[in-house]
């Protein structure tokens, strides 16, 4: 190397000057191989180092000219085929990837570079645990390589082997310990593994090791996070003092000093320093008074917070005058006004409601209700606030004035009344005196947007789902740039299974080019659940299965993409933030979103397994619903077509060039319909995958257990099904599905043969010795357990459908009787001080419920129509039930001419497609020239 070397192969060592600053790997790495010589071909060596540096900054197609430039000469050579792989991989060419560095590895089986990267083989298709095998087999090669125990300590981190983690962090600071990541890394992994003293001692020595004028001014930010985390460890483990004194001694350093005000104010009230601590909460209110958690913090000082919401009078008395006394200090505070409505009642809570809502409705705030909404859980408060509202209606109707005002309010003021009373009617279910309300609101101010949407809930709530998403589309076309208004308009589409109409509307807000697939990117979730819901109800289960489960992927691609913050966080210093992310991963898959994903998917395959493909009950449901599924065929193939033209017109565009020459290709979905999806052998099986994740992450929810119990009953799996029932019984013994599951299972099990094997026997001793621990079963018959059941709930409506299913089940010669006990159920008037109207008892969902169990359970045609009539009677507005008010009866009698809708359902919707444009036929078009 002493002599200069020719121009090119002086480039080739400036690449190997910057490769070693660039990894952290030994200088011996490129002679590693004992089949190499020292300087025997020094170009070789240095082209190994080009194809990492190639790989390194992305450019594969020169790590591959330089991989195949040394292979020439040595084509056994392991590293060289290993970094050939890794790259070949990068340009998705996985299978040719996976052969050469299995090669590689191979021919050179102790060469950690070999391991090294057939680990990150692994990581780049989230193979972890197979990485993690092939990281530890190269450290027992170069157990030093800092490189591969950051790589490992990253997967240690995403797999949660904290043990594992801890061992890897400490090695790391060993070998390097002038490195701020390695300490902070240490000190996090034990706060992981739950050792938070330690995490305290590793962050105070490594404070040793720092001068005393430490940080620089471009690192106070980092070093005052740190300061911050250390804090927040000695509060976690018990040491309140010592927090409280490291603070006050690091208040210089730390830069966020609001996260520090709230620090101390936190260990303050922890310590009983109340008075100290209300003091700080009231420097906060200063900076912020409508923060609702100062407030709370101010009232466990004085000792007025509870955690359910109830206090004494003596509390309330001492509540209010702290909070008018805080009124007189923020006069501009929203909250200092609307905390006091959560805990006054009678005079009081109406004064203190007025005094609140009067300015808000004067100002026009739409969301009015939605504040108050909490309110209506309360006893009484819901009918306060009705007389209070239609007191302000009267007066502003009357004369313009509020009753305790001489000056007029601004003739919206009547406008927001209006808007709020119908929200209020709605929320009690008195749907005639809601719409009533909004179409008097209508009427006043014809362009208000909100009107539109608060109309369409209320008919969704009615029933009257093609109506509500006609309005909701009447909404969207007075705001074509709202995207809130156009996701509300797709989402009661696809209410009304109006699912081909929602696509077209829904990619209004995409890019350009595959829309479709941009929602999918974007993680558009709540479409997906409702697209996938709106599917099942059509019976079209392919669909569905691939919405639901595009959900699930959106949850592995959120867990995956938390690997980035392993080293990222500790590199910025967001410790808190880091841990506070991994908690919330660790407890991701309990989210609503996933819960309903998973549920929906095992219902698919629930109802896949009940009625598999090609089966007779297949058939005899394609027969019963022949021209629906004629429809949905038509629509399917004319789907195709659109796409297949679009495809052709688009190719060129799509599989082009792009300026730095490559070539971009069109993603195309090889199972657009989730054909694939239904071809699985064993439903059953792939519903216990999202069933097991459920179980871990939302062991609380009734669903979990009823999902349970359907998938074990039909394995069978007994004690699975029958572990299922106990857990029902413990959430929630009197929901009438539990009683539901307790009694199948019980007549399941007396209807089985007795056992035989010894296992069979074993599972009968478990359940016989169970049995009697059941309260409801104790000495008790499974037909006296059910009329006991009737007994104790016979005001409720699901109750009685509950029994008299069960009643069917027990006996079917008693089906005259089970129908009689759902036939004797009055929907009585719920308790109420309304001015106007009764608020009735049953549910529009409820009452769809049980028609369903007589026509489809039962069996009895004529009961169904009887109640269907009966129904119809209590909610007009229903589709379903062909009430009289519903759009359905109406467009009927008016004779009015609607297009079939594109999805193939049995109710036209109330928009009119018209080439690419959609146009709507409501009430619109009487201000179709108005500028808005």
């Amino acid at each position: 190397m002493g002599a200069s070397l020719p121009p090119k192969e002086a480039n080739l060592f400036k690449l190997i000057v910057l490769d070693a600053a660039l990894f952290s790997c030994t200088e011996k790495w490129w002679i590693s191989n004992e089949t190499w010589e020292f300087g025997v071909d020094m170009l070789a060596c240095q082209s190994v180092f080009c194809v990492r540096k190639s790989y390194e900054t992305k450019q594969y197609k020169k790590g591959l000219k330089a991989a195949d430039a040394i292979l020439k000469k040595f084509p056994d050579h392991g590293e060289t085929l290993s970094m050939k792989g890794l790259t070949l991989n990068c340009m998705d060419r996985k299978s040719e990837a996976y052969e050469l560095v299995r090669l590689g590895l191979k021919n050179d089986v102790k060469s950690h570079v070999c391991w090294h990267v057939y680990g990150l083989l692994y990581r780049s298709d989230r193979e972890y645990r197979e990485a993690i095998k092939c990281y530890r087999n190269a450290l027992r090669i170069d157990p030093d390589n800092i490189e591969i125990l950051r790589d490992l300590s990253l997967l240690q981190a995403q797999m949660r082997d904290l043990t594992g983690f801890v061992e890897t962090r400490q090695q790391l600071l060993t070998l390097k310990p002038n490195h701020r990541m390695n300490w902070i890394g240490f000190a996090v992994a034990n706060h992981l593994c739950s050792n938070v003293a330690k995490a305290v001692e590793i962050l105070e020595a490594y404070e040793g090791t720092l001068e005393d004028d430490y940080p620089p001014d471009n690192e106070r930010c980092e070093h005052g996070e740190m300061l911050l985390y250390k804090i927040s460890l000695l509060e976690e483990c018990g040491f309140l003092e010592r927090a409280l004194e490291e603070l006050h001694k690091k208040e210089p350093k730390i830069v966020d000093k609001l996260t520090s005000k709230e620090q101390e104010v936190s260990l303050l009230v922890k310590l009983g320093r109340l008075e100290e601590g209300a003091n700080h909460y009231r420097a906060l209110l200063a900076m912020n008074p409508d923060n609702y958690r100062y407030y709370e913090g101010l009232q466990k000082c004085f000792g007025l917070y509870s955690e359910n919401g109830k206090y004494s009078s003596d509390e309330i008395d001492l509540l209010d005058a702290l909070y008018k006394s805080l009124a007189e200090q923020f006069t501009w505070s929203s909250a200092v006004k609307r905390i006091p409505l959560d805990f006054l009642q009678g005079d009081k809570f109406c004064a203190a409601a007025a005094n609140y809502i009067k300015p808000l409705l004067t100002k026009g705030v739409p969301s009015l209700f939605s504040d108050l909404s909490p309110l209506y859980d309360q006893p009484g408060k819901a009918d306060i606030l009705e007389q209070l509202i239609l007191e302000l209606e009267h007066s502003i109707s009357g004369d313009g004035r509020y009753p305790d005002r001489t000056e007029k309010e601004p003739p919206s003021t009547l406008l927001w009344i209006l808007f709020f009373l119908a929200q209020h009617y709605d929320r009690r279910g008195q749907y005639d005196i809601a719409l009533s309300k909004i179409d008097e609101a209508i009427q006043h101010t014809p362009t208000g947007i909100d009107l539109y949407s608060v109309k369409s809930r209320i008919l969704k709530h009615a029933g009257d789902l093609v109506a509500a998403a006609s309005l909701a589309d009447e909404a969207r076309c007075m705001d074509l740039a709202d995207r809130y208004i156009n996701s509300e308009s797709v989402k009661r589409m696809l209410q009304a299974d109006q699912v081909a109409l929602a696509e077209k509307i829904v990619v209004l807000f995409t890019k350009d080019g595959d829309q479709h697939n941009n929602l999918h990117d974007m993680q558009c979730m709540w479409y997906e659940l409702a697209s996938g819901e709106s599917y099942f109800r059509q019976g079209d289960l392919g669909r569905a299965l691939k919405k639901f489960l595009a959900v699930e992927k959106h949850y592995a691609d959120i867990t995956e993409d938390q690997f980035d913050f392993h080293s990222y966080c500790l590199r910025k210093m967001t410790l808190r933030a880091y841990v506070d992310m991994l908690r919330l991963q660790d407890r991701l898959h309990s989210h609503a979103y996933f819960h309903k994903a998973a549920a929906g998917a095992i219902r698919c395959y629930l109802k896949l397994y009940d009625s598999p493909l090609n089966s007779p009950a297949e058939v005899e449901d394609n027969t019963s619903k022949a021209t629906q599924k004629k429809k949905m065929k038509k629509q399917r193939k004319a789907e195709r077509a659109k796409k297949e033209a679009e495809e052709k017109i688009e190719g060129s565009s799509a599989c082009g060039t792009s300026k730095s020459g490559k070539r971009h290709i069109k993603p195309v979905d090889p199972d657009p319909y989730g054909e694939n999806l239904l071809k699985t052998d064993d439903p059953l099986s792939e519903a216990t995958k999202y069933l097991k994740l459920l179980q871990k992450n939302s062991s609380d929810s009734l669903e979990t257990h009823l999902l349970s119990f359907e998938v074990n009953m039909r394995k069978p799996k007994i004690l699975l099904a029958f572990q299922a029932v106990k857990q029902l019984l413990r959430l929630d013994a009197d929901n009438p599905d539990s009683h539901c599951c307790l009694i199948k299972f019980f007549h399941k099990v007396s209807s089985m043969p007795a056992p035989v094997s010894g296992a069979e026997k074993l599972v009968w001793s478990v359940l016989e010795a169970e049995r009697p621990s059941i309260s409801q079963l104790q000495e008790k018959t499974l037909s006296e357990a059910n009329k006991i059941f009737l007994g104790n709930h016979e005001d409720s409506l699901m109750h009685r459908a509950a029994v008299a299913e069960m009643l069917y089940t027990l006996d079917p010669t008693k089906k005259l009787e089970a129908v009689k006990i759902i036939e004797d159920s009055s929907n009585k008037v719920v308790p109420t001080n309304g001015a106007l109207g009764l608020v009735m008892e049953w549910k529009l969902k409820d009452c769809i419920a049980v028609h369903k169990l007589l026509d489809n359970v039962l069996i009895d045609t004529d009961a169904a129509l009887r109640w269907k009539v009966r129904c119809a009677e209590y909610f007009p507005y229903s589709i379903y039930f062909e009430g009289s008010r519903s759009s359905a009866v109406n467009n009927s009698l008016n004779n009015l001419d609607t297009e079939t809708p594109l999805n193939g359902g049995a109710n036209g919707p109330d928009i009119i497609q018209s080439g690419n444009a959609f146009t709507s036929n409501g009430k619109l078009e009487a201000f179709k020239n108005l500028k808005i």
